[in-house]
C-alpha cells in the first residue's frame, strides 16, 4: 500500500513551489465563499426549482400510471439480491472509472485507492448539490492536493472527461449496431440515436480541438475581455493546463488509448448490469438486449445533459426505451428505481469519504508542528 508523501518545502526547488502554490490554491470545500447572490443566480435557483419540479411530477406520473403496487412486488421480488445488485456490478464500473482516470495522468501515478475515493466523493458532491458536475471535479481535485499538483489534476480531469464523452459515442455506435442487427431497422429509436451520435462525434471533435489550441487560455483572455478579471496566477495556471493537455495528447497515446478502453470497459460493465438487474426481475433478456438498452440511456443522458437534475428524465427515458423494444413499462420503471437506489447508496459512501477527508485535513491543520 503506498503511503501518503510528505509535501515539498516551498522553496526548495521551482517544481517544490509550483506545486506548494497549487496546494494553496486549492481550499476545503468548506472553505470557498460565495459572493452574494444577485439577479442571474436567482435565476438560475428558479430554473434549477422548475426543472426539479418537472422531473418529480414526470416521475409521479409514471409511478402512479404503471401502479406503485408494481414496483414494490418488483423489489420484493429482488429481496435480498438487491444488496447484491448494489454492490459487486458498481465496485467494477467504479473501478475501470478510477484506472480510465488514472491513465489520463502523464506524470507520477496516483493510488489506486485515492483515485477510487475522490471519484465516489466527487459522484456524490455532483448529484447532490447545485454545483453539478463542476463541483464535484472540484471536489476530486482537492481530495488529491495532498498527492498531485492541482494543475496537473485539471488537465486530467478534462483528458478523462474527454475519453469517457468519446467511449460513451463509441459505445452508442456499437448500441445502434446491435439494434438495427437485431431489431428492426425502421425502429424510430434508432434513428434518434444515429442523430445523437452525430452530435457527439462532432462535440468531441470539437472538444478536443480546443484543448489543442490552447482552451483554457483563450478562455482565461475572453473573460478578461468580459470585465471579469483575473489573477497572474490564474492566468499562469491556465497556460500550464493548456501546456500539459498539447503534451498529453501529442506524447502519451498509449495512456489515452488506455484510458479510452477503461471507460469503454466500464460502459459494458453498465451493460453487464443491465442485463443482471433485468434477469433478477425476472425479464430475462439476451445481452444484445442489455447493450441497446444502456447504449441508448447514454444517448438520452447526453441528449439531456444540460438538465441541473435527472429525476424522472432517466426513468422517463427507461420506459420509453423498454416500450420501444416492445417490452413492459412496468419493466423500465423498475429497472431505473433499482439504479436509482444503488446510485443512493454509493452515494452516501462518497459522502462519508468526503467527510472523513475533511476531518483528517482539519486534524492535520491544527496539529502542532514537531
Amino acid at each position: 500500500m503506498a503511503g501518503t508523501g510528505a509535501l515539498p518545502q516551498p522553496g526548495s526547488s521551482p517544481a517544490a513551489q509550483s506545486y506548494a502554490d497549487d496546494q494553496s490554491a486549492a481550499p476545503s470545500p468548506t472553505e470557498v465563499h460565495v459572493a452574494p447572490s444577485g439577479p442571474p443566480p436567482a435565476r438560475a435557483r428558479l430554473y434549477r426549482a422548475a426543472m426539479l419540479a418537472c422531473g418529480a411530477a414526470l416521475f409521479a406520473f409514471l409511478v402512479i400510471s404503471i401502479g406503485p403496487a408494481t414496483v414494490v412486488a418488483s423489489f420484493r421480488l429482488l429481496s435480498w439480491r438487491l444488496v447484491l445488485l448494489i454492490v459487486f456490478p458498481c465496485i467494477v464500473l467504479k473501478s475501470f472509472d478510477a484506472l480510465a482516470w488514472g491513465f489520463a495522468f502523464s506524470r507520477k501515478p496516483v493510488p489506486f485507492r485515492s483515485l477510487l475515493a475522490s471519484i465516489l466523493a466527487g459522484q456524490a458532491v455532483a448529484s447532490t448539490t447545485p454545483a453539478g458536475m463542476l463541483g464535484g471535479n472540484a471536489v476530486m481535485a482537492w481530495m488529491l492536493r495532498d498527492r498531485v499538483p492541482l494543475r496537473q489534476s485539471l488537465s486530467s480531469l478534462i483528458i478523462v472527461q474527454t475519453t469517457s464523452t468519446a467511449s460513451q459515442g463509441l459505445f452508442l455506435l456499437l448500441g445502434i449496431l446491435v439494434a438495427r442487427w437485431w431489431f428492426s431497422t425502421s425502429l424510430p429509436l434508432v434513428r434518434v440515436m444515429e442523430w445523437l451520435l452525430f452530435l457527439e462525434a462532432i462535440g468531441v471533435i470539437g472538444f478536443v480541438t480546443l484543448q489543442m489550441r490552447g482552451m483554457m487560455a483563450g478562455g482565461h483572455g475572453l473573460l478578461s475581455r468580459l470585465g471579469f478579471t483575473g489573477s497572474s496566477r490564474s492566468r499562469e495556471v491556465a497556460r500550464d493546463v493548456d501546456e500539459n493537455l498539447s503534451a498529453f495528447y501529442r506524447r502519451q497515446p498509449r495512456r489515452l488509448v488506455l484510458s479510452l478502453t477503461c471507460n469503454f470497459l466500464g460502459w459494458m460493465t453498465r451493460a453487464g448490469e443491465t442485463w443482471l438487474i433485468l434477469y433478477l426481475l425476472g425479464a430475462e433478456v439476451s445481452v444484445a438486449t442489455a447493450v441497446v438498452i444502456e447504449a441508448f440511456a447514454t444517448g438520452i443522458s447526453f441528449a439531456t445533459f444540460f438538465l441541473p437534475t435527472d429525476i424522472g428524465v432517466e426513468e422517463g427515458g427507461a420506459v420509453a426505451t423498454f416500450l420501444a423494444l416492445g417490452m413492459p413499462a412496468a419493466t423500465g420503471l423498475s429497472f431505473s428505481l433499482v439504479r436509482r437506489v444503488r446510485e443512493l447508496a454509493w452515494t452516501a459512501v462518497g459522502l462519508l469519504l468526503l467527510a472523513g477527508k475533511r476531518r483528517f485535513s482539519r486534524v492535520v491543520a491544527q496539529a502542532p508542528e514537531a
